[in-house]
């Protein structure tokens, strides 16, 4: 495929067909995916290749109350789990909100689910000392993420990039028998899509892009 069909149509999906996704196809999608930038090329990013059942439906239950708290918020026009807003969900809110159907039916029915973890103790997080939540330490491992989303795309297959799961992250450790030191990153779930989507929603570069400053003229 050409790179900017691949950039143009990688979705996230969610739902995929019966086709087996095998070692082999995952090894050449991380093949071509490791050659992703990160701080000081330390490349701290590990990949847990999960297909046990039992495993799945661990997760899928460590899931569940994370979700439901992010539809209750969706409910009252929030954003969820923003850093700045403080949610008005009540406890109660949350445990009686209903998941919608499909959302979390991924985590047992993609073909093979790649857990993405990254060390800590070799990035460096310049935003540690702000009175804020850290984004930098992700610039070590997202590009690897996406890395795997695009790759798949150009192979025939698809993904989405999930993050639920980071939420329970002490359980998922103790799961998967991930290392104190590395932060779950993401979950992605693996496969060949249901349908392939050909048209993306995006807003237009100059509703987000401006000249010299943040309230500059818009480019483009």
């Amino acid at each position: 495929m050409e790179f900017e069909d691949v950039v143009r149509t990688t979705f996230a999906a969610r739902a995929f067909t019966d086709d087996p996704v095998d070692d082999a196809a995952i090894v050449r999608l991380l093949e071509l995916a490791r050659f992703a930038p990160s701080g000081g090329n330390r490349q701290g990013w590990h990949v847990v290749v999960v297909r046990a059942e039992a495993t799945r439906a661990r997760m899928r239950a460590l899931m569940e109350p994370l979700a439901r708290r992010y539809v209750a918020q969706r409910m009252l026009g929030e954003n969820p789990y923003s850093t700045v807003t403080p949610s008005r969900a009540t406890d109660e809110q949350v445990a009686a909100t209903t998941l919608p159907p499909g959302l979390l039916d991924w985590v047992e029915a993609a073909p093979v689910i790649l857990v993405v973890t990254v060390d800590l103790d070799v990035v460096a997080s310049f935003d540690a000392g702000l009175d804020r939540v850290g984004v930098i330490s992700g610039a070590s491992i997202y590009p690897f993420v996406w890395n795997i989303l695009l790759t798949a795309r150009s192979l025939g297959l698809g993904g989405t990039l999930t993050t639920f799961l980071a939420g329970a992250e002490e359980e998922a450790k103790a799961l998967l028998g991930i290392p104190a030191a590395h932060a779950l990153a993401a979950v992605l779930p693996i496969g060949r899509p249901v349908r392939q989507l050909k048209k993306l929603s995006r807003r237009p570069v100059a509703a987000f892009a401006t000249r010299e400053r943040f309230d500059g003229e818009a480019l483009g």
